[in-house]
């Protein structure tokens, strides 16, 4: 995959290799490696071999969903440094430092740094204007007003000395980026600013969530030692009958798959898209973990050119997908934003707009104290041999030039999974709201959890020699994933999962693009099916699984080469069928000379309205009748979803990552530099 995307640059934009790191930090490093394989000083020295990189990333974007002009959402200095050594025995050792500085939390503070957020208004649909959080309409008072005992309905907004303080500032509405914040969703405040300025929803999700200032800046300068981007051995162990056995040790990337932008089979490495959600290269974005690989090379058969077994062990403690925390620039599908919002509700509770039902159209923003709503714990899983993962790879080249692949894997799910119905009080009562295991049915009280998954899948790379095309197909079947479920009482339900994808690949001569070089020509089809689908219409709305049913994704590049291959224009388009969203970005690359590369583009999204990604949201579930049964329900003492809903906070799965930033349009340049 690295090869054909190094060939095609098929991607949104070629972010590059190179990234900042400090240089006492760089030089203890190689000294460390150096030492680690010295040989006798009187024995030949095969000399380091090291390679180094500068990029500046510059990027700004325009207005979003507020109106807003954002401006520079992006300053990232970078460099890497790549070095390679041959070791005695046939061994070979092969590095990449990579560390960056992003100056945009400084240099834009006010959106992505300390100054970020300020106070927000929240919706009461029917009822009086948008009110401050911490002023709902149906708060503390007026539940006391009902004669209840032990109410615990209310928040701490105005007493910084008292616990659980959760004032009206440093804030944005959940969502308020993407969509118009008054369409009648349940939406409430998220924290945006860096958590050593505001610790209010911060939480590590994986990775992510409890940053820094200083640890946005600089993400690769972690616990994980992200700046070792790659640190392992490799040697090939001659075996009888001309077969081979390739041992691969160490940090590294596994790359199952041939795809860009979307993974079917290459889910071995988690990915981090804070970097420049979907739009990075893969191989600049995957998050290198430790793994041994272990090749037996068995080498031609009567039937075969070529057969290779291969065994993955990913034996580093589990991580999943970087989504972005909330305040950053990147935070695919708004994730980030949710969790962080969620946990400050549970943590110090919060006004949630349009929640109340208390006449037929009225719906008011609401009041709610600690560990009643929320996002309660992360449960992030643990090192341990049953939490590591285990792929198997068959793979061959038939006498026919047939090139395919049979694959299995076990692993953790690099995306989390919200069990609802999470040990809440009743907000009237302050009583336990629990049933015999525990739980309260329909609660919009989470846990977060990785699920085990299984995956067997396969892959076919052929050449269609009628259409002077490369052809390239994957497929694969999962079991364990977990989709957000309204239909149930625990809120999520466990499905399989069918994914494919079918790439064509053809060099073209386009006359007046260039006539004495190929243009080429890459599309893509992605599809994906979810069995056991679940959806039905309530009685205000459809209740069920967000996630669609089937989708089709399809891309295209196409990417020509001019001035002896120095000036290289592309265009690449996305568009997601069910969500109805597009994003085409524009590029042109230019070498300058062998050691400088700069690149101009953007990237721009459209949609066709957001109705259709509006969903249940579980405010009229009632866990805790009658008072959150929506006026004239005919069983207004069971829990179970009606359906009303809005964008927030299950729209984002509708919207998809193209959907949910369609208001992230950016300009950006970049250059880089080889030393």
């Amino acid at each position: 995959m690295k090869n054909r995307q190094d060939k095609h640059g098929a991607r949104l934009h070629k972010q590059g290799n190179p990234r900042r790191l400090g240089g006492a930090a760089l030089a203890s490093a190689l000294t460390v490696c150096g030492a680690v394989h010295a040989q006798d000083a009187t024995a030949p020295v095969d000399p380091w071999k090291v390679d180094i990189y500068y990029e500046n990333d510059t990027r700004f974007r325009g207005k979003d969903a507020t109106g807003e002009t954002v401006g520079l959402s992006k300053f990232r200095n970078t460099l890497q440094v790549e070095a390679d050594k041959k070791l005695e025995g046939g061994w070979k050792f092969r590095s990449i430092l990579r560390g960056s500085f992003d100056g945009v939390y400084r240099l834009n503070d006010d959106q992505y740094g300390r100054k970020a957020g300020g106070g927000v208004l929240l919706e009461s649909q029917g009822g009086p204007p948008p009110l401050p959080h911490g002023s709902g309409a149906v708060n503390k008072t007026v539940v006391d007003g009902l004669g209840l005992v032990n109410n615990t309905f209310g928040f701490n907004s105005t007493n910084p000395g008292a616990p659980n303080y959760n004032p009206n500032e440093g804030l944005r509405l959940l969502g308020d980026r993407w969509h118009d914040s008054l369409n009648g969703g349940v939406e409430f405040a998220t924290p945006v600013r860096p958590c050593d300025t505001d610790r209010r929803g911060c939480a590590d999700f994986g990775g992510y969530g409890d940053k820094k200032r200083s640890e946005l800046e600089m993400p690769e300068f972690n616990e994980r030692w992200d700046v070792i981007r790659e640190a392992f051995v490799t040697n090939t162990v001659g075996l009888a009958d001309g077969k081979q056995l390739f041992l691969k040790l160490g940090k590294q990337q596994v790359v199952w798959g041939r795809t860009d932008l979307f993974r079917v089979l290459d889910v071995i490495n988690p990915v981090d898209y804070s970097r420049n959600n979907i739009y990075d290269e893969l191989q600049d974005i995957r998050i290198p973990m430790w793994i041994a690989q272990a090749e037996y090379r068995m080498g031609a058969s009567e039937t075969m050119q070529d057969r290779n077994l291969q065994v993955v062990w990913n034996f580093d403690k589990f991580r999943p997908n970087n989504l972005g925390q909330c305040g950053t620039a990147n935070v695919i599908l708004d994730a980030g934003c949710f969790f962080r919002g969620m946990k400050n509700l549970w943590d110090n509770g919060g006004t949630v707009s349009n929640f109340a039902n208390v006449q037929p159209g009225v719906l008011l923003a609401t009041d709610f104290g600690p560990g009643q709503i929320g996002l309660r714990n992360v449960d992030l899983p643990n090192w341990s041999l049953k939490n590591t993962q285990l792929g198997l790879k068959y793979e061959g080249i038939t006498q026919g030039g047939l090139s395919f692949s049979l694959n299995a894997l076990t692993y953790r799910s690099q995306l989390p999974s919200l069990h609802g119905g999470k040990g809440a009080q009743n907000a009237f009562t302050g009583q336990p709201c629990a049933d015999a295991n525990g739980n309260c049915p329909y609660l919009i009280a989470f846990d977060m959890h990785f699920p085990r998954v299984n995956l067997l899948g396969g892959s076919v790379d052929l050449q269609w020699e009628a259409a002077k095309a490369a052809v390239r197909v994957e497929a694969a079947v999962t079991s364990g994933e977990e989709f957000a479920n309204t239909l149930r009482p625990e809120l999520y339900s466990k499905n399989r999962v069918f994914r494919s994808v079918v790439g064509i690949d053809r060099p073209t001569f386009v006359p007046f693009i260039n006539p004495n070089r190929t243009t080429l020509f890459s599309a893509q089809l992605f599809y994906q099916h979810i069995f056991d689908h679940e959806l039905q219409q309530g009685q205000f709305g459809p209740v069920g699984m967000p996630d669609w049913k089937d989708n089709v994704i399809g891309t295209l590049l196409i990417k020509a080469f001019l001035a002896g291959d120095r000036v290289s224009p592309q265009l690449i388009t996305a568009y997601d069928v069910k969500a109805r969203a597009l994003v085409t970005s524009p590029q042109i690359d230019w070498l300058v000379t062998n050691k400088l590369k700069l690149s101009f583009g953007g990237n721009f999204k459209l949609r066709n309205g957001d109705e259709r990604w509006k969903f249940d949201d579980c405010r009229g579930c009632n866990p805790w009748g009658p008072f959150t049964a929506p006026v004239g329900d005919t069983d207004p003492m069971t829990a179970y979803s009606r359906g009303l809903g809005g964008l927030e906070p299950l729209g984002r799965f509708r919207a998809g990552p193209i959907g949910a930033a369609w208001k992230e349009n950016e300009v950006f340049f970049t250059a880089r530099y080889q030393f």
